[in-house]
Parts: structure tokens; C-alpha cells; sequence
């Protein structure tokens, strides 16, 4: 199960050979490299870590040691993917854009943009109180918050506050193009995040 680790480019738009124009988000993917390999018998389960950004300079000496044996390159980004069998990749694998092909399912995670403190209405699509016949200034308000026998406000309940910068997983998301040389991928739909914000990819 290839998994690997890309920025989001933009969003855009290609068309089908049927002429039906298909929205889609730019990936640079990659390259990683394989930095540990974990077994069930003595991890407890079976997982590969990859270094992706190797643009840093220095790391720390616990850090240096663990990546020694991937080879002499330092990662900014360390990042690690569980299987449900044993692991393929040894240790100094490089993966790269050419792991995936066209039509395969991915799962996409990614940090979604945050949006700040937000009211109910837009926050959790409140429709707000009535414009007239008594009421004022709780257009937006969130109304009613419950029974007063508690004496206090549930936990639960949709209120204002900070909305987005959440950890968002999309699943089944369909490969439309892969360019190798270039080490792009052009996925369907939209992907969570501003523009160069790292995406973890993995096959479904």
C-alpha cells in the first residue's frame, strides 16, 4: 500500500474524452523515503515511517541517529502509515509519483483552512429567529440553549466558537491524471487546506 506525502498546488478543471468537464485539485507528491520499518512481532504492528523535505539543515542528535540508516539526507517531515500485512519497503526505499495510476482510489487527509471564532448560523447552519413581531437584534442569535433543570449548559451542544483548522479524511478519491516527471497528481474533487498545505496520501 503506497503512501507518500504532497503539498496541494490549486484546484482545476480537465475534460473527459466524452467532453464532460471534470473538477480536480494539483498534488506534488513526494519524493519519500523509507526511514523505519516497524513488525508486529516487535513493533506490535506493522507500519512504515517516510521522510519527506529534506530541506532542512540540522536535527537534533536522537533525530540524526534515528535517520541514519535511511541514508545521509535530514527531513523536515516525518510521517508513519499502518498495513494490514507485512510492510514491503525496506528501509532507503524511495517512493514517488510512480506508485500511482490512473483510476485508483486514494485516501486524502489533510488540515482543512480555519475560518476563526464563527457564529451558530454559519458554524453549524442555524436559521436565526424571526426579523419582526418582537424581536430585535436575534437574527443570528442561537435561541434557546435547553431545559433550565440543569442549571448549566450541556456538553454537545452547537454553539458559537473556532471553526476549521480540523484534521479532515476524504476516502474513495479517484486518480484522474499522473504526471512522473513532474511529480504531480490531479485527484477529483476538492482536497481540505490552502494552497501548499501537505497532504497525506495513501491507496484505499
Amino acid at each position: 500500500m503506497p503512501f507518500i506525502i504532497g503539498k496541494k498546488i490549486k484546484m482545476d478543471q480537465v475534460w473527459s474524452e466524452n467532453g464532460k468537464m471534470i473538477p480536480v485539485t494539483h498534488i506534488h507528491v513526494g519524493p519519500v523515503v523509507v526511514t523505519q520499518v516497524k513488525t508486529k512481532e516487535k513493533d506490535g504492528y506493522d507500519a512504515y515511517q517516510v521522510g519527506y523535505d529534506s530541506s532542512i539543515k540540522k536535527v537534533t542528535k536522537p533525530q540524526a541517529g534515528h535517520l541514519k540508516k535511511s541514508g545521509d539526507k535530514i527531513f523536515r517531515i516525518l510521517r508513519e502509515c499502518r498495513t494490514t500485512s507485512p510492510v514491503a519497503y525496506t528501509v532507503g526505499d524511495v517512493i514517488d509519483a510512480s506508485a500511482f495510476k490512473k483510476d485508483d482510489l486514494l485516501t486524502l487527509t489533510g488540515e482543512e483552512k480555519g475560518r476563526g471564532f464563527q457564529g451558530v448560523v454559519k458554524r453549524h447552519g442555524f436559521h436565526g429567529g424571526p426579523k419582526t413581531h418582537g424581536q430585535k437584534n436575534r437574527l443570528r442569535a442561537p435561541g434557546s440553549l435547553g431545559a433550565t433543570a440543569p442549571q448549566r449548559v450541556l456538553i454537545g451542544k452547537k454553539l458559537a466558537g473556532h471553526m476549521g483548522n480540523e484534521t479532515v479524511t476524504l476516502r474513495k478519491v479517484r486518480v484522474i491524471d499522473v504526471d512522473v516527471e513532474k511529480g504531480i497528481i490531479s485527484v477529483k474533487g476538492p482536497v481540505p487546506g490552502n494552497a501548499r498545505k501537505l497532504v497525506l496520501i495513501k491507496t484505499m
